[in-house]
């Protein structure tokens, strides 16, 4: 048979129309705050269709159909919002902000006689993020006698969380993990598997929520004396990171530290936050 026979058998591949896209789109900007221009519209039908398998929706249309019925987002936005974000990680990313932590941040709360660190992850996605904060915590913890932590990690993703609880990694993932702190990686029994688990004592240390980083307020307890929010606002428009940032410093206690992402700026937006290093601020 001929290729153009062979073209002309095959079924033609089912797209997002314009129109729903433009309303999946409008939506997820809503919801999420992440901006959905046009060029993204293949990525979405990508990662949208093992979700249509899922739903026994036929074709996109059908999905989008039950989608915008009434009650139809409120049971499927969850899923939506999964299948759109971008879970990047690392362990010790951008390692600079863990050496200030360690250098400045907490001999600073030591001196200061703080005897437990109140801090948070906000977008920890798969808990790279949070697992970092506290290796280098527990290690200055068990060098200086304290103090002790606790940290939340958040997401939008309810698929990250599950990898987060969990904690276990493939290895190439936890190679930047320095020897001093492997002592906190649980190589597996069988080789094979190649993948390794953070220690219990350190899961312990992390509690883990769903939080939207859109909401109006955020429902995570006491104001911290640490807030990571790294990687994520790059995603968002001015007017929304302007949003975000001051509800993180309304969570933030004075003289709490907020560490931004190396590629973020805060430049043009208010807050009641000084820079004391490249993307670390501290609340006035």
């Amino acid at each position: 048979m001929s290729h153009a026979a062979l073209e002309q058998s095959s079924p033609p591949v089912d797209q997002i129309s314009a129109r729903n896209f433009e309303r999946m789109a409008a939506y997820i900007y809503d919801y999420s705050g992440i901006k959905m221009p046009s060029s993204k519209r293949t990525m979405l039908e990508g990662r949208l269709r093992r979700r249509l398998r899922s739903t026994g929706h036929a074709t996109f249309d059908d999905y989008c159909d039950n989608l915008f019925k009434e009650d139809g987002l409120e049971a499927e936005s969850v899923f939506l919002i999964d299948a759109v974000t971008t879970n990047k990680t690392d362990f010790f990313r951008e390692p600079r902000h863990f050496d200030y932590m360690t250098s400045h941040v907490l001999p600073e709360f030591k001196a200061a006689g703080m005897r437990r660190i109140r801090a948070w992850s906000a977008a920890c996605s798969m808990g790279a993020e949070p697992y970092t904060m506290a290796m280098v915590m527990q290690k200055f913890a068990d060098e200086q006698g304290g103090p002790d932590y606790q940290i939340l990690g958040t997401d939008l993703s309810t698929d990250v969380l599950e990898t987060a609880l969990r904690g276990v990694y493939p290895n190439e993932m936890l190679t930047p993990v320095p020897a001093e702190m492997r002592r906190w990686v649980m190589t597996a029994r069988d080789s094979g598997r190649r993948e390794g688990r953070i220690h219990p004592s350190l899961r312990a240390k992390l509690s883990l929520a769903r939080v939207n980083l859109m909401d109006e307020t955020y429902s995570v307890g006491d104001p911290f004396d640490m807030i990571m929010c790294r990687n994520v606002m790059i995603y968002f428009d001015k007017q929304t990171q302007a949003k975000v940032l001051k509800r993180l410093c309304d969570r933030l206690k004075r003289g709490g530290y907020l560490f931004i992402g190396h590629s973020e700026s805060i430049t043009g937006i208010e807050l009641p936050l000084v820079t004391v290093a490249n993307t670390i601020f501290r609340k006035t």
